[in-house]
């Protein structure tokens, strides 16, 4: 570490507390008046950039640690029960039919610390600094890692989605690090993720290129880009790059935002409909390019924290996160993270996430035949929702493992009936089993718990000011 920061206490949390400014970020400031818009276009032309940056994997100016890095701690000991997240999903039943061996899925991120329980980590570089990659001082892309690809231990029990896969890591964006030297005084220049740290989607288009061209047969991006609806998103290299990943058969799941107590991310879509889109999440918007995915609370509700949008895809739970010790040298686990305000729980979209792109890792080794658009159908056509339809908060509804590596879906384009009504896959042959009892227990299960977590702890409001939980990469996030 270069830099200390100037209010140690204040940002003392900056790592994990990143989950609220990567899913949470403008390109502008303040929004402008939305407009009515429809899905993007993407501009082949802009490729160009992206596959210029894909080979050099380094900050576009200097840079400087103006931050401490993030404290994250483990409140609740080592869980002697999977995570409530992780036992929802039914991972024993999944890992019967794959735990995503000769999977390599790319972390596109702050950064990945190495740790005992992510062996086979390939390191892509640094966009932020003069790492390789493995450097994670926000204390986020770690625990991103760890959701994917965590080894077993026998000390606790919790376990990554895919944890026969490998994880390539990128570091793309920071909020310890600024430009040397620089400081902005009003709106940031057009591009960047966030004003008070580095990364722009310039680099981050540069990032998914690299991680396609390196292997990547899965990459996960917790980031998200927020404007106002109908002004310049300048995303539009990020855009023709999540095309090229896709093009080249590789899955790319993005978190879908998270909103902010004030900002560019504040603005909820409600309604249905690009028509009533007033806040652009990017590059979640880039359907069908990218599986946006939202997030759900623990009783089955649609998290207030998680914006909405036409895009949104699927969704997973996104509170009550336990993953992997972001500290350099770290062996153990966090659930939190310590500021001035107290232990902040880690949640947002931005975990979320890494749940559907853990499970398309497990699809991957499963049927290797399927293309990148079979993979995030099939994860689409089997999830639950409670009702019929496509659903702007949370899409096809929670993500079901078992069902996504055992239903027999009738052959079809990807695309086919995406207005029509949402229905449960049928069952497929022996061994698979019946997806009837598959979205009971699901069902299920998620009453269940909901009963459990009833009481303060999903009351607690969200706002920093009062040492609200974290949430994810939106450090202005709020519930709603």
């Amino acid at each position: 570490m270069t830099g200390r920061a100037s209010r140690p206490g204040l940002r003392r949390g900056a790592g994990i507390a990143c989950a609220a400014w990567i899913l949470g970020v403008s390109l502008f400031g303040s929004p402008a008046t939305a407009a009515a818009i429809g899905p993007p276009v993407i501009d082949p032309g802009a490729l160009g950039i992206a596959l210029e940056l894909s080979g050099r994997p380094a900050p576009l100016e200097p840079t400087e640690q103006k931050l401490v890095c993030a404290e994250p701690i483990l409140t609740r000991g080592n869980p002697a029960e999977p995570p409530l997240p992780q036992r929802v999903l039914d991972l024993p039943a999944a890992w019967q039919f794959s735990r995503g061996a000769g999977q390599k899925v790319a972390v596109i991120d702050t950064g990945v610390n190495r740790h005992p329980r992510l062996p086979a980590l390939q390191t892509g570089g640094d966009y932020v600094s003069d790492t390789d990659g493995t450097v994670d001082c926000d204390g986020h892309g770690t625990i991103v890692a760890g959701i994917i690809a965590a080894r077993p231990s026998p000390d606790d029990a919790f376990v990554g989605v895919a944890p026969d896969a490998e994880i390539l890591t990128i570091r793309q964006l920071s909020l310890a690090y600024e430009v040397k030297g620089k400081s902005y005084a009003g709106q940031p220049p057009p591009g960047t993720i966030v004003s008070s740290g580095y990364g722009n989607v310039l680099t981050l288009a540069g990032a998914v290129v690299r991680a396609v061209d390196m292997g990547a047969t899965v990459i996960n991006i917790s980031e998200v880009a927020c404007s106002a609806a109908g002004t310049d998103t300048a995303d539009g290299a990020l855009g023709a790059a999540v095309k090229y990943a896709y093009d080249h058969n590789v899955v790319v799941v993005a978190a879908a935002g998270n909103l902010q107590q004030d900002g560019p991310c504040k603005t909820q879509n409600e309604g249905t409909g690009w028509g009533s889109v007033a806040t652009v999440a990017s590059p979640a918007w880039f359907t069908p390019y990218v599986l946006a995915v939202g997030s759900i609370d623990p009783d089955g509700a649609p998290s207030q924290l998680s914006l909405h949008g036409p895009w949104v895809g699927v969704a997973a739970i996104g509170r009550q996160i336990t993953s992997l010790d972001t500290k350099p040298g770290g062996t153990g686990l966090v659930d939190g993270v310590q500021t001035d305000e107290g232990v902040r729980p880690i949640e947002g979209t931005s975990f979320a996430a890494p749940y559907v792109a853990g499970l398309a890792a497990l699809i991957r080794a499963r049927f290797p035949e399927l293309t990148a658009a079979q993979v995030m159908d099939r994860i689409t056509r089997t999830a639950h929702a409670p009702g019929p339809g496509h659903d702007d908060q949370i899409g096809a509804g929670l993500i079901d493992p078992v069902a996504a590596l055992t239903a027999q879906l009738p052959e079809r384009p990807p695309s086919a009936g995406a207005d029509s009504p949402h229905t449960i896959a049928a069952p497929v042959v022996p061994p698979g089993p019946d997806p009837l009892p598959r979205k009971v227990a699901v069902i299920g299960s998620i009453t269940c718990l909901a009963a459990l977590a009833i009481g303060g702890a999903i009351a607690v409001p969200f706002r920093r000011n009062r040492g609200e939980p974290v949430d994810d990469l939106d450090f202005d996030a709020t519930d709603r």
